[in-house]
């Protein structure tokens, strides 16, 4: 049942939990990154088209390009270049209703033609466009004068200044990622050494193996004591006919114990490669389940080879799914009945079916019941220790597999690989 020596449960955790963390942490940065990125850009484009429209409602704007167009630079010039003074924008063009400048931060360029998308209908246009200042989002804005188009007004800033207006957003977003990532290790530390107290330094498989034990021993406790509390019982009535002189029936009912108890060690007898630890367990859980008035009946096909799992491992398993299964009959209406197969595949593998009577699981909850934590019962004081997520993880840990049968009676199918398949 060794799985090997590896990295402790409570390493594992903090590995886990410190990969999780940078990943969230990488994720949450990348998505304020690009948010920052988007915001910066808008708001760009919020100003720029802001400016433009502004400048291009102004009376004066109106006015100088209605009488000299583009020879209105000495009353232009300077509006522009107080605008780029105060808003936060990069260039100002003003032109006229061709497209020959009127103004701009270089004063060699003022004369000539208007570098960008003029639309072909006098509305506002937002793009971004490589001109002489290089790549730029701006805005062109018409200017009108009672009715006419007399010009227009283009507002830019550089996408050189739309990045540096990132370089906050970028530190604010490694900041947050960095405190992300100590906060997480920080968490995973705490995880680790919460785990290393129930642990120690046992790895996840021991751990595992140790749960798998501890289910077999209860399992295998239970089993026997009712097996016990049965035929002390059967003694006890035994013993009472014979002081009343009944002793034929105290015979008979002596030997109705024997036979069916003898019924299931022929069975296992019968199968050459039969575990006697399951077996054991299997005549333990008829007597438990009599307790509960359900009748626990087993076929055992004679060459139902042995599976990969120890035995420790076969008796957590089978014990988990039969004490869901006598759950199961116990709590629905009578006749009560457990059947248990084990039989050969035709790959030679073994399979193991266990049906009940129960009034079943709902199909919305099949896929949950082998969480681990998730019930069907009311949690009880004595708890069902990790019941059949132990069983699937067992099951997962060979490459054998568990599923439910979709059609009543509810059937729990196992398949285990053996040597042989």
């Amino acid at each position: 049942m060794a799985r090997g020596i590896g990295r402790s449960a409570a390493s594992q955790v903090f590995i886990a939990l410190s990969i999780a963390v940078v990943v969230t942490a990488l994720l949450t940065s990348g998505l304020l990154l690009f948010e920052g990125q988007r915001s910066a850009r808008a708001e760009a484009e919020r100003v720029t088209h802001a400016v433009a429209q502004t400048l291009a409602d102004s009376p004066e704007v109106r006015a100088a390009l209605a009488a000299d167009g583009a020879r209105a630079t000495p009353v232009l010039q300077p509006i522009a270049a107080a605008v780029i003074d105060d808003a936060p924008v990069d260039f100002v063009t003003i032109m006229d209703a061709d497209g020959t400048r009127a103004t701009h931060p270089d004063p060699r360029q003022i004369g000539r033609t208007y570098l960008g998308t003029i639309p072909a209908a006098p509305v506002p246009l937002t793009e971004e466009f490589t001109g002489t200042l290089g790549p730029s989002l701006r805005t062109i804005a018409p200017v009108e004068q009672d009715g006419r188009l007399v010009g227009w007004v283009s507002v830019g800033v550089t996408v050189e200044t739309v990045s540096a207006a990132i370089v906050p957003r970028l530190l604010a977003a490694l900041g947050i990622g960095a405190a992300l990532v100590i906060a997480g290790v920080a968490g995973a530390l705490l995880a680790r050494r919460f785990t290393r107290r129930l642990a120690g330094d046992l790895p996840a498989g021991e751990i595992r193996d140790t749960l798998a034990a501890a289910e077999s021993m209860r399992t295998l406790g239970e089993a026997l004591r009712a097996q016990t509390h049965e035929h002390g019982n059967r003694l006890h009535a035994a013993v009472a006919l014979l002081e009343l002189g009944r002793t034929e029936e105290a015979i008979d009912l002596l030997s109705a114990s024997a036979q069916r108890s003898q019924s299931l060690v022929d069975q296992v007898t019968a199968r050459s490669d039969g575990d006697p630890t399951v077996a054991a367990l299997l005549l333990g859980k008829t007597a438990q389940a009599a307790e509960r008035g359900v009748e626990l009946t087993v076929d055992l096909d004679p060459g139902a080879p042995q599976s990969l799992l120890p035995p420790i491992d076969q008796v957590a398993l089978v014990g988990n799914l039969l004490d869901n299964a006598v759950d199961a009959a116990a709590a629905g209406d009578a006749p009560r009945w457990v059947r248990v197969r084990l039989a050969r595949t035709a790959e030679a593998e073994l399979v193991l079916e266990i049906s009940d009577s129960g009034p079943g699981i709902p199909a919305h909850l099949r896929s949950r019941v082998f969480e681990r934590g998730f019930s069907t019962k009311p949690a009880g004081a004595e708890g069902r220790g990790v019941g059949l997520a132990l069983a699937r993880a067992l099951v997962d840990d060979i490459g054998g597999s568990i599923v439910i049968a979709a059609h009543p009676p509810t059937t729990f199918r196992v398949v285990l690989p053996t040597e042989a398949s």
